[in-house]
């Protein structure tokens, strides 16, 4: 009986997890690649085109990208996986900050796709 229960709960815990990382997919294309720069490929997200705006957009960026950093909190990971999103967080946020390279450093950094990288790599570990 005990077994069947726990078995319930895990599968639960692995769908939500799952949906999680469907979320934080959808929500790291629109920040890190949904605009197609014609002519070279190059694929920059909204936090790229917001980091434009000195110091206000690579704030609001980091507000943005704080929405992973609840993710992985919900989806149960560990200390050690929330210091590496915290970490590329606070990277992304000071690397936009430089004048004119900041806006380049943040269009190749992509820290909400590293982010989700990450958690992904983690709960696949875990489970």
């Amino acid at each position: 009986m005990n077994d069947s229960v726990e078995e319930k709960t895990q599968a639960t815990q692995r769908a939500e997890q799952q949906a999680i990382l469907a979320r934080l997919d959808k929500f790291s294309r629109l920040m890190d690649s949904s605009v197609r720069i014609p002519l070279i490929g190059f694929r920059v997200g909204f936090e790229a085109i917001i980091g434009l705006v000195p110091f206000i957009g690579d704030f609001a960026g980091l507000l943005l990208s704080s929405y992973v950093l609840l993710e992985a909190q919900r989806a149960g990971a560990s200390t050690g996986v929330k210091v590496k999103i915290a970490t590329n967080m606070a990277i992304d946020f000071f690397g936009g900050l430089v004048p004119l390279v900041g806006d380049i450093f943040d269009a190749y950094f992509k820290a909400n796709t590293r982010n989700t990288r990450i958690l992904r790599k983690h709960l696949e570990e875990r489970n």
